[in-house]
């Protein structure tokens, strides 16, 4: 095989360096960045996503299962894995609306604490908490993971990992493994790469999620390995994303035009 050439190698440099400053997500850019998503309109949401509001991948059993149905056999299968007794205290990173914090406490009787840096879903999530009754069981902080001194039994995060950035994977996993007790139990769910490292496209990065990147199995297994810990259950959702970008495509186009009226044709 042939040398690769030193202008190839320096320009190859350079952008592995502005990637991992595109890359680097202190406390305030994480709230910036956080704010430009899921800061918009509750009911932009409402347009294509499940009633429960579920906004991550949902878990497929057969094609002709509804995006309700396959969101809570997502939320029964990733709380099968945490293997929950009642009254254990789960820490939730990337809360979202809350939809896996009342679950967990309603249906598994845990003690939830669930962080979120959106303003927008820390309210919709508080109201869904107190209209539940659940005030009790579920706590919700608008906050960032990195402020959380408490210990947990359980940690898990959902959708959330691909904001996090590469320059920040040791600290998430160093956070996550000082968060735990000594028996506890992590869980990530996230969006992944089909390839090797690599970079954000700048239309995804500019436009839908700045400071986002979805990491490669390699990326996150190094991590994990410096941190010291186990990873004991991988498992790849592919198809179930496919169907669920189905699900969500289908429903926002039918709602093309009340998505036209909350902003405009240029945004959908």
């Amino acid at each position: 095989m042939g040398q690769t050439s030193p202008a190839i190698e320096a320009n190859l440099a350079i952008r592995r360096v502005q990637r991992r400053a595109a890359q680097f997500n202190p406390l305030h850019r994480a709230r910036e960045n956080v704010a430009h998503h899921y800061d918009l309109s509750g009911k932009l949401y409402d347009l294509f996503l499940d009633a429960d509001r579920n906004y991550s991948c949902a878990y497929c059993r057969s094609p002709e299962a509804s995006l309700e149905e396959a969101q809570a056999e997502k939320k029964t299968h990733i709380a099968s894995k945490l293997n929950l007794v009642p009254d254990m205290r789960v820490l939730d990173i990337g809360c979202g609306w809350g939809s896996m914090a009342l679950t967990l406490a309603q249906d598994y009787g845990a003690r939830v604490v669930g962080v979120t840096l959106s303003a927008e879903q820390h309210k919709i999530a508080s109201q869904r908490v107190q209209a539940a009754g659940l005030n009790e069981r579920v706590e919700l902080r608008l906050a960032d993971y990195r402020t959380i001194t408490e210990n947990f039994d359980r940690v898990f995060s959902i959708g959330m990992f691909e904001h996090v950035g590469v320059p920040h994977y040791r600290e998430f996993f160093s956070h996550l493994r000082d968060r735990l007790t000594g028996d506890g139990v992590a869980l990530v769910h996230t969006i992944g790469r089909n390839t090797p490292p690599g970079s954000t496209s700048a239309w995804i990065s500019n436009d839908i999620f700045p400071g986002g990147y979805m990491p490669a199995l390699s990326e996150m297994m190094a991590a994990v390995e410096k941190e010291r810990r186990w990873a004991t259950d991988i498992e790849v959702w592919r198809l179930h994303y496919a169907e669920t970008l189905r699900h969500w495509r289908e429903r926002f186009e039918a709602n093309i035009v009340a998505a036209e009226a909350l902003y405009d044709k240029r945004f959908c």
